[in-house]
């Protein structure tokens, strides 16, 4: 298959061929049609999307591969679907229900880059804790994290926790050790647990700014130690609702753009009419035309409703980054947290490179990002006119 456009990284007009899996050939043109051509896109943060749900307590493997079909007409071509605070047996069932999807589809299984565990070793905090129910809160425990992968089949790969627990810099050591990603999230952790969560391994911080108290000192706070430690990448939610436009520009100065990932942060809901829907998180919610989430009858944000497609469009519109820079940080920086990069030549648009591509264009009213096409593993699993004209 050959395909042309321009080269997202440097603006360069190409025709490139996909063949065996890889990018093959790359030929200059001296012109192109306006559209662009991107690593593909990988969401770490993920909990559902068009009504597919993650953390549902009847989730299916049919529900997960649907959830990665849908995914990849917004054109994501892999994603960490994300298992949040609950029982025990209701988080080994959901990771049940990926590694049985991972099993059944080939493609989805390379689409599947690994697992997110989000909590439940949060803060119990009213802020902190977000939208996690309080009831399964817990500290962190090795042998839950044993059956956790037991169940995943070795799947997990990435922990949000608190580091505010007893014993946590041992957990965090005995996890990574195990080649599992640590991220801090969902915390109001004094700056020294912090330090001594890095210290340990700790290697990520969750949606920062988000998960937190509505009031905090000025200074010196768990944000700030997050944002200065660079040892620390960051994930940023650019939904437009989650992260104030100057916040989110600030925010993405003092990290850095090769520190800064953008996830989606998505529930089920996502993608859906406006309207009322019963969650099995956060209760009853409303979707408002603007896209925003919130609790039925409050002003309280009850979840985000974007794919890293807006994200990027508004990190552009808000942030003021290059199209280059907001791509890199949904495709490369995560590609490269995950070490996908080296295992399996991910994350780049060049000769020999893994064919996990996605291709747009930009709308030039709305600055929004339309999906032209999506290949994963080399196989065009989304094509935007092939859809219009069936």
């Amino acid at each position: 298959m050959w395909f042309e456009g321009r080269l997202v990284e440097s603006g360069y007009p190409v025709r490139l061929e996909v063949t065996d899996r890889v990018i093959g050939r790359i030929e200059s043109l001296h012109t192109a049609q306006d559209v662009w051509i991107a690593p593909g896109l990988l969401d770490i943060q993920v909990n559902g999307y068009m009504g597919h749900d993650v953390n549902a307590r009847d989730v299916t493997p049919r529900d997960i591969i649907d959830l990665v079909h849908a995914l990849w007409q917004r054109g994501v071509t892999a994603l960490c679907p994300t298992v949040i605070t609950q029982s025990e047996v209701h988080i080994c069932h959901a990771l049940q229900a990926i590694a049985t999807a991972c099993k059944a589809d080939p493609l989805v299984a390379h689409a599947i880059s690994c697992i997110h565990v989000e909590g439940p070793y949060i803060s119990p905090e009213d802020g902190p804790r977000g939208a996690h129910p309080l009831a399964h809160v817990r500290p962190p425990d090795l042998a839950e994290y044993a059956r956790w992968q037991e169940a995943a089949e070795g799947r997990i790969g990435i922990i949000t926790l608190s580091p505010e627990y007893p014993a946590v810099s041992e957990y965090i050591r005995s996890v990574t050790a195990d080649g599992v990603i640590v991220a801090i999230g969902h915390t109001g952790a004094k700056e020294d647990d912090i330090r001594a969560a890095v210290d340990a391994g700790a290697r990520l911080s969750t949606h920062l700014g988000n998960g937190s108290h509505a009031q905090i000192q000025r200074h010196p706070n768990y944000i700030w130690e997050q944002l200065a430690e660079d040892r620390l990448m960051a994930s940023f939610i650019c939904d437009g609702h989650h992260l104030p436009p100057a916040v989110m520009k600030a925010m993405l100065r003092a990290k850095g753009v090769e520190r800064s990932l953008l996830v989606s942060d998505a529930v089920a809901v996502a993608g859906l009419e406006p309207g009322i829907y019963q969650t099995v998180v956060g209760g009853q919610v409303e979707l408002l035309p603007g896209g925003r989430l919130n609790l039925y009858n409050t002003p309280y944000l009850a979840g985000s409703t974007s794919s890293l497609p807006e994200c990027i469009a508004n990190v552009v519109r808000y942030a003021g980054l290059t199209l280059a820079d907001a791509v890199r940080m949904a495709s490369v920086n995560p590609v490269q947290l995950l070490g996908l990069d080296t295992l399996q030549r991910r994350g780049s648009v060049r000769s020999g490179a893994a064919a996990d591509l996605t291709f747009f264009h930009i709308d030039q009213f709305s600055g929004e990002l339309i999906i032209e096409a999506t290949i994963v593993h080399g196989e065009l699993v989304y094509q935007r006119k092939a859809e219009q004209d069936t």
